[in-house]
C-alpha cells in the first residue's frame, strides 16, 4: 500500500498531480481543499495517499491532510459513493464544513455537490452521523498553480473534471470572475457560491 509520498511537484491540472519520487513519477488525482495548498510546480511536496485497486486500473489519490484522507475513506465506504464522488464531496468544503453539514443533517447543501443526488445525500448524513465528532484540519489557499491556459479556462477545467456540467460551470464561473483573480482564486469562489 502507497500511504504518503514525498517528491517534487512536476504538473497540477485539477484534479490531477505528478509527482517525481526518486526518478518514478506518480500520478495522483486530489481534491480541491488540497490544490489551494500545494506549492509551486517544481517545489518539494509531501500528501498523504489512499490507492485503488480495480480490475481495469490502479487509482492513486493524494491528500494535503490525514483528516482529509481518513475523510475519503469513510466517504468511500458509504453504498453509492465512489472515489469520484468522494472527491467532490472534499472539493465541496473543508473536513469541518463537511462534519458540521452532517451533524445538521443539512441534506440540501450536500445535493448541490455534482453527482450526489437526495438519496445519496440522506444515506451519507444517516451512515456518516455517528462519526460526526471527527475534528478536520483547515488548508489554505496559496499561490503557485501554472495553468495551461488562462486562469478562467483552467479554473473552468477543474469545475468539469469535478463533475459541473457546461452550463453550471459557464454560470459559476461568470458570477464570481474578476480581472486578475487566479485560477484557485475563482475556483474557490465558484466552489463557494455552488454550495449556497
Amino acid at each position: 500500500m502507497i500511504g504518503r509520498l514525498t517528491g517534487r511537484l512536476l504538473a497540477k491540472q485539477p484534479p490531477a498531480l505528478l509527482i517525481d519520487v526518486s526518478g518514478v513519477g506518480y500520478e495522483l488525482e486530489a481534491p480541491m481543499s488540497t490544490f489551494y495548498g500545494l506549492p509551486a510546480v517544481g517545489e518539494t511536496v509531501t500528501l498523504h495517499t489512499h490507492l485503488t485497486i480495480r480490475e481495469d486500473a490502479h487509482l492513486l489519490f493524494g491528500f494535503a491532510s490525514a483528516t482529509e484522507k481518513a475523510l475519503f475513506r469513510d466517504l468511500i465506504r458509504v453504498s453509492g459513493v465512489g472515489p469520484k464522488m468522494a472527491l467532490a464531496v472534499l472539493s465541496g468544503g473543508s473536513v469541518d464544513q463537511f462534519w458540521e453539514t452532517v451533524r445538521a443533517g443539512d441534506v440540501a447543501r450536500l445535493t448541490k455537490v455534482p453527482g450526489v443526488g437526495r438519496k445519496t445525500a440522506e444515506r451519507l448524513i444517516v451512515e456518516m452521523r455517528d462519526r460526526a465528532g471527527a475534528v478536520g484540519e483547515p488548508t489554505q489557499l496559496t499561490s503557485g498553480v501554472q495553468p495551461i491556459g488562462s486562469p478562467l479556462d483552467e479554473a473552468r477545467h477543474a469545475l468539469a473534471a469535478l463533475g459541473y456540467r457546461n452550463a453550471e460551470i459557464q454560470k459559476l464561473t461568470d458570477s464570481v470572475y474578476k480581472d486578475g483573480m487566479s485560477t484557485e482564486q475563482i475556483i474557490q469562489e465558484a466552489l463557494r457560491r455552488a454550495v449556497r
